[in-house]
């Protein structure tokens, strides 16, 4: 998508938005709801958006570029934190399900069938978030592979599901512990 340009207004929607889609999903929110609960005319809506396949893929690279504000800004500009800190605190970027990763991860799921564009942008984002995570593997220890990289991703992944479950909330930072253990090890042994 081209240089995303948005009135204060539709900005205003598109926020909103992105709350209704976090906590209840693609399918369940239609346009009728977003309209009432921004208070918009739907043809203020139509105005601006055209569809609601455009109006996600919006809402979608909103929070992707919100998101890689805050990725970067932990991997190149917070010079004081060592490596493992930037990683640790990546992984509780992208695991807080209130957080902006959440809705990008709910649209992989959600939005491959229905909207296929908007599914790639959230596809993009899990690829230049892996290439992001392999930049600072590669730091730690000069000869990590890619498939290190992969682990982090799916243990981001694969600790979201388990916070899904209520049962087991203290899991996230005991998965991110022992990942960070066994590369400070591997480190150790270089």
């Amino acid at each position: 998508m081209r240089h995303l340009v948005i009135s204060p207004r539709a900005i205003q929607v598109v926020n909103k938005s992105i709350d209704l889609f976090h906590h209840h999903g693609f399918h369940t929110i239609g346009i009728d709801r977003i309209v009432k609960e921004s208070q918009i005319p739907k043809a203020t809506f139509y105005h601006y958006f055209h569809s609601k396949e455009r109006f996600i893929e919006i809402c979608l690279t909103v929070q992707k570029e919100r998101l890689k504000e805050k990725v970067v800004s932990i991997a190149d500009y917070d010079q004081g934190a060592g490596v493992m800190d930037k990683l640790k605190a990546l992984y509780l970027l992208h695991t807080d399900l209130e957080g902006l990763y959440y809705l990008l991860f709910k649209a992989i799921f959600e939005t491959k069938l229905t909207y296929p564009k908007a599914y790639q942008i959230a596809v993009r984002y899990r690829t230049w978030l892996l290439n992001e995570i392999y930049s600072q593997l590669i730091k730690l220890k000069t000869d990590v592979s890619f498939q290190d990289a992969k682990l982090f991703l799916y243990m981001i992944e694969g600790a979201i599901i388990q916070l899904l479950d209520a049962n087991k909330v203290g899991e996230r930072e005991r998965l991110l512990d022992y990942y960070l253990n066994a590369l400070a090890k591997l480190e150790m042994l270089s």
